[in-house]
Parts: C-alpha cells; structure tokens; sequence
C-alpha cells in the first residue's frame, strides 16, 4: 500500500514564552506543499525493516518516525511485521516537516491496512505522541497553530497561482539548539491576522522569530534570503527552524545559479 507525504512551510513563526517544563509557546501558520512529498509504501513482511531511496535519512532505525509509528499502534493493536518502503524527497533538518509528515503517513496506511477503523480524533492523539506539529498532516490545509503547535484551527489562505521555490544550503539545523537560542516574546497582532495582508505586504509584517538568532551564525541563510528577493520575490522567509529559505513569487524564475550553488532547490507553482 503506498502513501504520499507533503512537505509544508511555516508562514511566520511567532515564539511567545518559554514553559516551565522547558518547552517553547508559539504561533505559526503551516502551510502544506503538496508538489513536494515523499512515497511511503508498506509491505507485509517476516521482519520490521525499512529500505530507504532518494534522499537518504542517516538515523538509527529504532530512532526513525516511520519505525516509532509503527512501535505505537503496534503496541495497542498487536500488528504483524512489515517492510517499509521509504522514498525521500523531503530534505531533513530542514524545517519542511517531512519526518513528520512520513510519521503520519505510516498512521494513516496501517490504519488502512489492518482496518483499524481508527477514527480521525484517536489518529490525532497518536500523531501528537510523535510530534507537536504531525496533527498537522492529518488535515493538510493551511492552519494556524498555537500552543505547542499542536493546537489548530484552519484559516483561510489560498496562495494559488502563486510560484514558491524552496532552497536548503548543505547544512541542518538542530531544532532544539534553535529553541535553546531564541527570545520569547509577546506579539500585539497575532498571524491569524497579519496573513490576511496581501502578499505583498508579508515582507513588513510577517516574521520567524528563529532568524533573529539564526542569521547571525548561518550568515549563508541570510544570503539566501536577500538572493531570494533580488530575483523578485513577494515574501521570502526561513521555515520553522531552519534550514530551508522558501520565497513566495508572483511568476516562475530561473533556478540555474541557485541551482548550481545548492544542491537542493525546489519550484512550484501553488494549485
């Protein structure tokens, strides 16, 4: 059985405070890429493997979310074997969601395969016990995400006809460290408003507050950015943590020169 995982974007990530159990309060908008997905296939098997193509994910098996999804619904349901299948296009480290979004992926196929008939609210308590923002991927429509980022409610956003490309220099970063280094603070005007602007006026409102702190020691992100809205760009911005810089254009642009600098660079137009 084969599923497909989309990658997706933060539209403005707002760090709000810092928790007393050491996690971080936010606001962000996620916004799916459904051009830009990874193939997951699940086949019934005498061992629990995983055989990855593509990109290439270099964690310990027991460490992989595809495997972990396997483990929890393995766990209260007593699930035979299998082999998975995993084809990467997703960078990691990239702040595109793909782990996550594979992790969910899993989820949904094995549901499906045993006919679990696990309804969309357990689902959803399973995907949060993987990660505050793989609920996220059971719905795949833009959302507004709070708390965590695990507390959602969709908004209406449509960036159709609209062109992004999505450029990750040959780095990772670690999404802890980029908490550790970040400044909480309140904001006046929350996104759920602020994406209510026309594109155009993204660039003077809209901002991921993890920049501010990872500019300065990846000055190569920063770069990016600025190449990004030299070649025209409405709205260019890291996404979660990093490393991924998308830009948001009214037109498709020639990629050859990122093209030949980084080795991931991706375009889409949004339909």
């Amino acid at each position: 059985m084969l599923g497909f995982a989309n990658a997706k974007i933060n539209i403005g990530l707002h760090i709000l405070r810092r928790l007393e159990n050491g996690y971080h309060e936010i606001e962000t908008v996620f916004y799916p890429l459904y051009g830009l997905q990874d193939v997951v296939e699940i086949v019934r098997s005498e061992s629990l493997d995983i055989v990855n193509t593509g990109l290439q994910v270099d964690v310990k098996i027991e460490d992989n979310l595809v495997i972990k999804a396997y483990n929890l619904l393995q766990k209260d349901f007593n699930l035979p074997k299998v082999m998975f299948y995993l084809h990467k296009n997703i960078p990691l480290g990239a702040g595109l969601g793909g782990g996550s979004a594979n992790a969910v992926t899993v989820l949904q196929l094995l549901n499906k395969e045993f006919d679990l008939n696990l309804p969309l609210h357990l689902l959803q308590l399973y995907a949060k016990r993987l990660g505050a923002d793989c609920s996220f991927f059971l719905y795949n429509n833009p959302m507004i995400a709070r708390g965590l980022g695990e507390k959602l409610s969709e908004i209406k956003l449509d960036l159709e006809g609209y062109n992004i490309v999505v450029v990750k220099p040959d780095f990772s970063i670690n999404t802890a460290k980029a908490y550790s280094l970040s400044i909480p603070k309140e904001k006046n005007v929350s996104l759920e408003e602020l994406v209510c602007l026309p594109v155009e006026k993204w660039k003077q409102h809209i901002i991921n507050d993890f920049e501010q702190v990872l500019f300065p020691l990846y000055p190569e992100l920063k770069d990016i950015k600025k190449v990004l809205y030299d070649l025209g760009a409405l709205y260019v911005s890291l996404s979660g943590s990093g490393s991924a810089i998308y830009g948001i254009f009214d037109r498709a642009i020639n990629l050859e020169k990122l093209s030949a600098k980084y080795s991931f660079v991706w375009q889409s137009k949004v339909s």
